[in-house]
């Protein structure tokens, strides 16, 4: 997994750097938009839909790779939010390392889940089991948010942990 993160996050920095070499225009405000980051693994940690949808455009595209979810838009990405909030306790994203491109289109996230899921989620019945899960965010920002969202996590150790294999 470890492998997979630092790759997805080497590819973030070199499609970054391609399109940086393109004329981008002005320079953009990247400690801004790693403070963005920041906000979207606070928010994701709070349960609170109010805090993580003012982070995303109205017309995002928010992916869990690993399930094969999209929400496009704000109003899906909400119901998303929401079914995650309700079905696990104990939420937190721990920011392990962060990038932003020096044109300030693409980020990159590398943090760990924990939690305990109460609530059956689709294809994932509740165990009450504590977790600890790595997983990476890749993002495209617009106009200082974050228009695409594509989230990368590892399933297999997480099913390990709960107890729903071996």
């Amino acid at each position: 997994m470890r492998q997979s993160v630092l790759i997805v996050m080497a590819l973030t920095a070199w499609l970054g750097g391609c399109a940086t070499t393109r004329g981008a225009g002005e320079p953009k405000d990247t400690a801004a938009l790693e403070h963005v980051l920041e906000e979207w693994a606070a928010a994701w940690s709070s349960s609170q839909v109010e805090k993580l949808l003012p982070l995303f455009t109205d017309d995002v595209y928010y992916e869990d790779v690993t399930f094969g979810a999209v929400s496009k838009g704000r109003d899906a990405l909400r119901t998303f939010a929401m079914s995650t909030f309700e079905a696990f306790a104990d939420l937190r994203f721990e920011v392990k390392s962060r990038f932003v491109a020096a044109n300030g289109k693409w980020g990159s996230i590398e943090w760990v889940f924990t939690g305990r899921q109460t609530k059956d989620f689709p294809g994932l019945p509740a165990t009450n089991k504590p977790f600890q899960v790595r997983g990476s965010t890749v993002v495209e920002f617009r106009d200082g948010k974050i228009s695409r969202n594509s989230d990368y996590w590892d399933l297999a150790t997480y099913m390990k942990q709960v107890g729903l294999s071996r």
